[in-house]
């Protein structure tokens, strides 16, 4: 029957997706799913010769909670952990007696490859080409069944539902079921998510076939009330990435053009937006309305209550249809918000929360972390700051970083060296900076790959470590999991490509030959992953002066502290990434101790 062949290519995708992890890791034959073995080697915990548990220990070397990790600690201030450590110098560490040596592991696997230690072994396996390719082909595989069966079943509603292997959309019957109706607008929403896609896989029939059908089948104008974040990563995105696909002089993803194109998938973007603008509209801040119905505008019973992500991750999309249009409008709305947020942030801590009231500015959820309700507002300030080249976009993100470093990241200082649990982000209030719970979401897991972005590239790698153990542990990463239970406190995994993401910055890449990286273009991946080449055409802003002369400019010049020219150069050097000798990108992202300790504080071994 239909629905089984839906339900085994569902299967197919985890299983991919396990592939994927396996192959950057080299896992083995369990395809990523973690083999827990009945074996017992003796190291609970983590002990030097000359002291306590490191797994007790807090940043810098500070003692933790006894039982648990250090996280339950607030962070020690810059100042007091340089006067603790003034003078003071410790001996090298040796493997004390419940520590697994090279030579311990060489004895209990049968005196093969003695004197490598067993995360070595199992982790340093090389990538070879011919692999590569063969997974390569599996993931295009994997996309090419999911895009055909929509198209076969699903084709023209928004997406396809596996188990009744039919077309699903909008649920009229009920409006407040916000999962779907956020998301669908009967607007054919697969179709158009996937557009640029088909491009950077190479199908050039296909991909003009589908915006062939895009252009002719898709219309915004339905009653239909949607999530102006969702609609605008999912559709004016892709929209935006599949005209420049079509425009670029360059085409290298192979022929991708249309004949007689005119713009229409642009003037397509610009109807949606047009339509989402009522958002910005008779609210007190600037600050959207988190939905909109794109017939008749802001419902009149609409919610004042709206995310920091979902309303201040709107200016990638909308800056770039500005600057394609030549109009200030979209861009403006979106700044406008995103500065109306930064100026809302905590003057003692320089944190946001995560739920604010459009109209008052009273911040109704007080949490400050990096996972759900603020994950892209950070995202998007520094994509923003790479795509337009606007100075203000970069200092907010380096004063934010500046804040998350001092107030969210709890373990060691450094990633690769020293002593205490592995670097974690904890949720805080955004006013005190106490710790508000111990769990951590999925959504967090896209930190990793910001940080390379950035060039802080040794934190990313401790970070991307201490997630994909849960992967391990799990076979995916639960929706939340509570680092001090070392359980999942939400227990579902609705296929988030955070971790991937962050996967696919660290390696870079999987498919070498593949144009994205030969073209001699840069790109950028919007946060839905929608692809935008990077280039001086979007750091056109005829309407700089029009910012100032509103005041939005001049507002956010007081509250940023502007770092000087040197400041900013060593906050965002991409020399940051030499920090990763030569000798280790081949070989083990973490030194295999701490690894090790990863795998133990999530309840691998």
């Amino acid at each position: 029957m239909q629905w089984r062949a839906l339900v085994l290519g569902l299967v197919l995708l985890r299983l991919g997706l396990h592939g994927v992890l396996w192959l950057v890791f080299g896992l083995g034959p369990s395809m990523g799913f973690y083999q827990r073995f009945p074996l017992s080697f003796g190291f609970h915990r983590l002990r030097g010769s000359d002291g306590p548990a490191s797994l007790a220990s807090g940043p810098a070397g500070r003692p933790g909670t006894l039982g648990g990790p250090s996280w339950l600690q607030p962070p020690v201030p810059a100042a007091a952990a340089a006067a603790a450590s003034a003078g003071r110098r410790r001996a090298p560490r040796r493997p004390g007696p419940g520590v697994c040596g090279p030579a311990h592991w060489g004895y209990v696997l049968g005196g093969r490859d003695r004197g490598r230690d067993e995360y070595e072994k199992r982790y340093s396996g090389a990538f070879p080409p011919q692999l590569r390719a063969q997974m390569r082909d599996l993931a295009r595989g994997m996309f090419v069944f999911g895009y055909d069966n929509y198209m076969a079943h699903a084709f023209p509603q928004d997406e396809l539902n596996p188990i009744h292997c039919r077309g699903r959309g909008p649920d009229r019957g009920d409006p407040s079921n916000l999962n779907i109706n956020d998301v669908l607008g009967n607007y054919s929403l697969t179709l158009v998510d996937a557009l640029d896609t088909l491009a950077i896989m190479g199908n050039s029939s296909e991909f003009q076939k589908a915006v062939k059908l895009v252009i002719n089948t898709v219309s915004f104008d339905k009653d239909s009330t949607v999530q102006v974040f969702e609609a605008t990563i999912r559709v004016l995105g892709s929209l935006l990435s599949a005209h420049r696909i079509i425009t670029d002089s360059k085409q290298p993803f192979g022929d991708m053009t249309i004949k007689d194109y005119d713009n229409e998938l642009l003037h397509m973007a610009h109807d949606l937006a047009v339509r989402l603008l009522p958002a910005f509209e008779n609210t007190k801040t600037g600050i959207p309305y988190p939905r909109v119905n794109l017939k008749t505008g802001v419902p009149p019973d609409s919610n004042n209550e709206t995310c920091t992500a979902g309303a201040g991750s709107l200016l990638v999309e909308f800056g770039i249809l500005s600057r394609l249009l030549g109009d200030s409008t979209f861009e403006w709305v979106a700044r406008r918000a995103v500065k109306a947020l930064w100026n809302l942030r905590s003057n003692g801590t320089g944190l946001l929360g995560n739920v604010v009231n459009i109209q008052t500015g009273h911040w109704v959820g007080k949490q400050s972390g990096l996972g759900a309700g603020l994950d892209s507002f950070y995202e998007y300030l520094l994509k923003s700051y790479i795509l337009f080249g606007e100075k203000e976009d970069l200092e907010m993100f380096n004063a934010a970083y500046q804040s998350i470093q001092n107030y969210l990241r709890r373990g060691r200082e450094a990633c690769n060296e020293g002593e205490g649990d592995p670097p974690l982000y904890v949720n805080v209030n955004m006013f005190s900076g106490q710790l508000m719970n111990t769990w951590i979401d999925s959504l967090q897991a896209f930190f990793p790959g910001l940080q390379v972005l950035i060039g802080d590239v040794e934190d990313a790698i401790c970070l991307h470590a201490f997630y994909y153990a849960i992967w391990k542990r799990y076979g995916a990463l639960p929706e939340r999991y509570n680092w001090q239970l070392q359980a999942p406190d939400v227990l579902f995994y609705p296929l988030r490509p955070e971790l991937v993401e962050s996967t696919y910055l660290l390696y870079q890449l999987f498919d070498e030959e593949n144009p994205v990286h030969k073209s001699g273009t840069r790109y950028m991946f919007t946060t839905e992953g929608h692809i935008v080449s990077v280039d001086e055409h979007l750091r056109e802003s005829p309407w700089k002066e029009f910012f100032s002369e509103e005041g939005g400019q001049d507002q956010v010049e007081k509250s940023v502290h502007r770092p000087k020219s040197h400041e900013l150069k060593i906050i965002n050097s991409s020399s940051n990434c030499n920090r990763v000798p030569d000798e280790r990108r081949y070989s083990l992202p973490l030194k295999s101790i701490y690894m090790r300790q990863i795998d133990q504080m999530v309840g691998l071994i």
